[in-house]
């Protein structure tokens, strides 16, 4: 490890705006239960060193089994969220809200050890994992950023559903989404993310579903956790939450935040214009896999070469529940 004088030495030698990867300052954990197994987990996130990126281990099976990359060649499953794997088997669910945090967060390295096969869904957004970074500060490394700066236009479709990136010294998003339940119906955000756009307008939109859809997705062995605590539920024309909503767009907003989440997945930020049409986890995944195979499309950067608040963000959260400094 480098000590104080090496540590400043070692940044005199990059640009005065250079931005330098991030971790968090100390391990913090919490506990929930998972929105589709209905399943009690314990999670803890944990600082890693510099250009080790972000890496989930499952406690709960034999070490060298549990070690999955977040990373979007390890997705193996996006039906209602997306799922990383390995070979050896193991699974991790439903980790977009967790990697929208990181991202927004800025946070490069850290490892995400969890002793079941299910992110805790917490309140249905990445607030509270925000609040867990937060609790901990973040603690800055020797190794400069850099993102995935797309240099072309590339576009990924499905259907009635694309993905459309282009060029930018910036990172945004214009996201559209159309539903034939009416209370949701077509909605559309367009956001640029500088000054703590993530956590102000973002962070804490929840995921949502229709109350005629539960008893087919229990019967799948889905939402087997969900609940008034951790979801938007609509039933005809109104939701059952009785605290409402917490945008009046809140549904585009937690389609943007599962998107930002996704595209973490890529291993760096992405510095581009995204705009995107009725997407899911399932596009996601196939953009980012277009994205890399398309090596013209994209290139490397340092973040000394772009805006230094872009990702950052700041103020404080209340606190979720059970929370635990380890």
């Amino acid at each position: 490890m480098l000590d104080a004088t090496n540590f400043i030495k070692n940044k005199e030698q990059h640009p005065l705006n250079v931005v330098f990867q991030k971790t968090l300052k100390s391990s913090i954990s919490c506990t929930g239960i998972g929105l589709h197994t209905g399943q009690n987990v314990s999670m803890a996130i944990i600082p890693a060193e510099e250009n080790h990126g972000i890496v989930f281990q499952r406690t709960d099976l034999k070490k060298e089994d549990g070690f999955i990359p977040a990373s979007w060649d390890h997705i193996v499953d996006t039906q209602m969220s997306t799922t990383i794997g390995n070979v050896y088997g193991a699974r991790v669910a439903t980790i977009e809200h967790l990697m929208a945090a990181l991202s927004g967060c800025g946070i490069d390295n850290a490892v995400v050890e969890i002793n079941g096969p299910e992110v805790p869904v917490m309140d249905g957004s990445a607030e509270p994992f925000v609040f867990l970074i937060e609790c901990v500060g973040i603690k800055e490394l020797t190794a400069p950023r850099r993102a995935i700066k797309i240099v072309r236009d590339i576009q990924v479709e499905d259907e009635n559903c694309f993905i459309n990136a282009k060029p930018e010294d910036s990172f945004s998003i214009s996201f559209e989404i159309d539903f034939e339940d009416v209370f949701v119906g077509r909605q559309r955000l367009d956001l640029q993310f500088v000054n703590g756009t993530f956590k102000t307008d973002i962070a804490r939109a929840r995921t949502f579903g229709f109350l005629d859809e539960v008893n087919a997705l229990r019967k799948a062995g889905l939402a087997r956790g969900g609940s008034l605590e951790n979801a938007i539920v609509i039933s005809g024309n109104s939701i059952l939450n009785n605290d409402g909503l917490r945008y009046k767009d809140e549904f585009v907003r937690h389609k943007i935040l599962d998107c930002v989440g996704d595209l973490y997945l890529a291993g760096a930020p992405i510095l581009g214009r995204i705009d995107a049409f009725r997407s899911g986890h399932a596009l996601n995944k196939k953009f980012l896999k277009e994205l890399f195979q398309n090596e013209h499309a994209w290139s490397y950067v340092d973040f000394s070469e772009i805006p230094s608040d872009v990702f950052e963000h700041t103020g404080k959260t209340k606190a979720p529940p059970s929370v635990a400094h380890i």
